[in-house]
């Protein structure tokens, strides 16, 4: 029993071992964007809701095509006299309605709306258009979760980029301390200049703390939008550098911003969906306006019954029989339920159109804000850049006058701390451009 028990224990230890020691998922932006719009629960959603105006769709289409239903039952009625005549030559009595309290039906029953005024087509058409209508929004769901997943892979790389920076920062301090104790050793600086750098280097501890944090609430959220299990590991591959491959728009004038515009409301989901359903509440307009309109509808049935109440005298027999009408309903007083129906519909289309219309008047104003945007951050990037090597200059020069002896630890460390801010500012602005980039391809529905 021990044995077994051993046994179960070795297999555990080694199971969990081997997936401590799993290879990390390694994705891309482009894999992750894959990942994350198929494990997405909103398109999901969304694509429930197109299949259900689909559905409706159907419906609406089914309405215009004749309607056939098989009918069944049976009564059971209370006994009734006997009505007889008496034979004319023949002698004795004819049963003319005969007590039968059993009767059972069965029929064929065919219904078709021949003319409805245009109600049931309107309705089919407007169906349709929100089916498009859904698309478009998933569309631009499937857009809004690229978009996110792009941010949250940039800033699980800024944070991881900004997590390295302070690491290098504070094993710089320490390489530091160490040679601000050994020239306290032999007496050429005060304790206080140790004790300044000791400080510093607990303040870059606690940035490096601050940084893992950081990385780690990034990682959990850019895992939530992929569909990975928290527990999962997982390594980015950035395409290349990051923010290093993108091109300022340059700066943005009117004529710029109108051409962004007028491609966006070209291509934004959002604006098709908006036109979609502008054109189904336009159907539900002449849907309900055609309620005044008259109906036609052709009925049609084949009867058996036992008795058939169709065909006298009753007798107690299966008996068929047929029938074929037309029907006719014009309502001519309905209270303004009409009038009503349509003032509605009308107010939702002009609803929509309202909507449509502020779109249009801020999507010129998003595209060139998005277009600044991009144009900042990509001049950001060569700002930084310039500052990284002005401080890690600066800082290299004040070492080397620091171990000669003519530089003080406060200029050392002012050094690493503006190398330290400025590798911090090109990793930020390097991220910043990417977002940017992908904020204005999402404002310009690429």
């Amino acid at each position: 029993m021990k044995r077994s028990l051993y046994l179960c224990l070795i297999v555990l230890a080694v199971a969990h071992a081997a997936s401590a020691q799993a290879p990390p998922v390694r994705l891309t932006l482009d894999e992750a964007i894959t990942r994350g719009i198929e494990a997405s629960h909103r398109l999901e959603e969304l694509g429930a809701r197109q299949d259900a105006a689909r559905a409706l769709e159907d419906q609406r289409e089914a309405a215009e095509r004749p309607q056939i239903a098989a009918v069944a039952g049976f009564m059971r009625i209370n006994h009734v006299e006997e009505f007889s005549v008496p034979n004319a030559g023949g002698g004795g009595f004819r049963v003319i309605y005969p007590d039968l309290p059993n009767r059972a039906l069965s029929r064929l029953d065919l219904q078709w709306s021949i003319y409805t005024g245009g109600r049931l087509s309107a309705l089919t058409r407007a169906a349709g258009a929100e089916v498009e209508a859904a698309g478009h929004d998933r569309d631009a769901a499937r857009a809004d979760l690229k978009l996110e997943i792009t941010r949250s892979f940039l800033a699980v790389l800024t944070a991881s980029a900004a997590s390295d920076v302070v690491r290098q920062a504070l094993e710089r301090t320490n390489a530091h301390l160490t040679d601000v104790r050994n020239q306290l050793s032999v007496g050429l600086i005060p304790p206080s200049d140790v004790l300044t750098v000791e400080a510093q280097q607990a303040h870059q501890r606690m940035l490096s703390i601050e940084a893992d944090t950081i990385l780690e609430t990034a990682m959990a959220e850019f895992k939530r939008l992929a569909g990975l299990d928290q527990a999962t590991a997982v390594e980015l591959v950035p395409s290349g550098s990051v923010g290093a491959t993108i091109a300022a728009p340059g700066p943005v004038d009117p004529a710029v911003s109108a051409k962004g515009a007028e491609e966006a409301r070209t291509n934004r989901p959002e604006r098709k969906s908006l036109m979609f359903r502008i054109t189904a509440a336009e159907e539900r307009v002449a849907s309900a306006s055609a309620g005044s309109l008259p109906m036609l509808t052709a009925v049609a049935g084949y009867d058996v019954a036992r008795p058939n109440l169709k065909i006298f005298p009753l007798q107690d027999k299966w008996t068929p029989s047929w029938d074929v009408g037309v029907n006719v309903r014009w309502s001519l007083f309905d209270g303004g339920r009409v009038r009503a129906e349509t003032a509605e519909a009308a107010a939702n289309r002009r609803a929509i159109e309202a909507r449509l219309r502020d779109f249009d008047a801020g999507v010129e104003v998003e595209v060139r804000q998005r277009m600044a945007e991009l144009t900042s951050a990509v001049a950001a990037i060569d700002a930084a850049g310039v500052g990284v090597k002005a401080a890690a200059e600066a800082r290299r020069v004040i070492a080397e006058r620091f171990s000669a002896g003519v530089a003080t630890n406060t200029e050392v460390l002012d050094a690493q701390t503006a190398l330290l801010q400025a590798d911090l500012d090109l990793t930020r602005a390097r991220a910043s451009a990417e977002l940017a980039n992908a904020r204005l391809q999402r404002a310009l529905g690429r």
